[in-house]
């Protein structure tokens, strides 16, 4: 898939205000800083589509993108060690999770984990909460030109058996690094296919 135009749509607080679900809409979650939107940078080749920073929990509400004017690529807070008070770390789980667990026109979300660090227990609940809610999602490693071939290797099957301990199938895996551009089009070609499906 080509990206040829994408478009900041609208900022939303809560699941109501979002646009209109009139495409397939694509969200993208992690711990912060896990490298979000770095990655949604390296998609839409837009250096500065989604703002990065050093501070975790830069991203507050619900971004929507306007991809080829054809699907919506979805700007999710973070969760995890942001460091907000813990009122406002409810109002957000309780946004996302409204938005997640709601929202009809959202064909997958894609879970971003740190490569170099093993299994943390807040993805791995996070993770277990979208498959009991049977929201669509998909692993993506990130940060990946950090770790020799070797220790990626290494890191993964790690990851891969953690989850074999509670799943019967393992979710799709995107292997990536928005440095080196790794898993753009793996991850692009994915959301073309699905977008080619019979709505």
């Amino acid at each position: 898939m080509k990206i040829k135009t994408s478009v900041f749509v609208k900022s939303s607080s809560n699941n109501e205000q979002c646009p209109a679900p009139d495409r397939p809409e694509y969200a993208f979650i992690g711990r912060s800083n896990v490298g979000k939107s770095s990655l949604i940078n390296s998609l839409t080749q837009r250096r500065d589509l989604a703002k990065t920073s050093s501070k975790p929990g830069k991203t507050q509400v619900i971004n929507h993108f306007n991809i080829n004017n054809e699907w919506y690529l979805v700007d999710l807070p973070g969760y995890g060690y942001a460091k907000v008070s813990q009122a406002d770390r409810k109002k957000w789980s309780e946004m996302i999770e409204n938005y997640l667990f709601k929202r009809e026109s959202l064909v997958c979300t894609f879970v971003l984990i740190d490569s170099r660090i093993e299994p943390q227990k807040v993805d791995l609940e996070f993770i277990e909460k979208l498959g009991t809610q049977g929201v669509p999602f998909a692993l993506v490693f990130t940060k990946t030109d950090k770790l020799t071939a070797n220790q990626l290797k290494i890191n993964l099957e790690n990851y891969k058996k953690t989850l074999l301990e509670t799943w019967v199938d393992l979710p799709q895996i995107f292997v990536t690094s928005s440095v080196a551009n790794q898993g753009r089009e793996e991850i692009l070609q994915q959301i073309n296919e699905w977008n080619q499906l019979p709505k």
